[in-house]
């Protein structure tokens, strides 16, 4: 609890995020947050001290990751057929945060879930199943289906960022996280989203003379949607659609 969350909105910190009431029925799950990159936008006193390696080993992970990331923004730029230098500047200073996910065990685990359902308001998020203990699953065609992690391999969950700026050709990915009966699941994901600046719409050069799928919106306007409710499926995304 000396790295509990302040009452700010930042959500960095030990705690829960998404809680609109004291009533409601939280997730069956521990987070904990911190804002990793740029590096100015870091509030240290939440990285702990205890492991000493703790800063350290954070530190140099975030910065490969920055470097994954840049690769496959350039990978679906590519396949886009947009300048890599529109993804370079949309996402400029690699903004990045990591949460870090333990789901403790529950004997009656259909009774309760670990993150309830929803797609990420980022770009995209980058994955490490710490443990071997399974848990994603990911909506496709109306139904729920596992998703297992690879040994020494990263999941990546496209987010509603790339949705739009793809003007649907690329698709967020509605995940939700389920229980155990017996064992703990740990995770880490690491969420890459646009500069804070930015107004979120389809890039002209992929909507060309075709129909525009979705309207606009300010990025700071979408993260104020996405953390003013409960998670909800893909509720915010579904909101900037101009046709169903």
């Amino acid at each position: 609890m000396v790295y509990k969350q302040d009452n700010d909105g930042t959500l960095q910190g030990y705690g829960q995020a998404f809680v609109m009431s004291e009533e409601q029925k939280l997730d069956w799950s521990d987070l904990f947050y911190v804002m990793t990159r740029p590096i100015t936008l870091r509030n240290m006193k939440f990285w702990p001290t205890s492991p000493s390696t703790f800063r350290d080993n954070i530190d140099r992970y975030s910065f490969e990751l920055t470097k994954l990331a840049s690769c496959l923004w350039q990978y679906i730029a590519k396949n886009l057929g947009v300048a890599t230098e529109v993804f370079a500047q949309l996402f400029k200073d690699h903004p990045q945060g990591m949460r870090f996910n333990y789901y403790p065990p529950c004997p009656e685990a259909d009774k309760v879930i670990g993150v309830s359902p929803h797609s990420d308001a980022t770009g995209f998020s980058i994955l490490l199943q710490i443990n071997d203990v399974q848990g994603l699953q990911i909506r496709k065609d109306g139904e729920w289906i596992a998703v297992s992690a690879l040994p020494n391999a990263f999941i990546v969950n496209l987010g509603d960022i790339t949705e739009v700026l793809s003007n649907g050709l690329y698709k967020s990915i509605e995940h939700r996280a389920m229980i155990n009966t017996e064992n703990p699941r740990i995770s880490l994901v690491a969420f890459h989203g646009p500069d804070n600046s930015i107004m979120l719409q389809p890039l002209p050069e992929v909507v060309g003379d075709g129909k525009l799928n979705y309207g606009s919106m300010s990025y700071q306007e979408l993260m104020k949607a996405f953390f003013d409710k409960k998670l909800e499926g893909k509720s915010i995304i579904d909101k900037l659609k101009l046709f169903n």
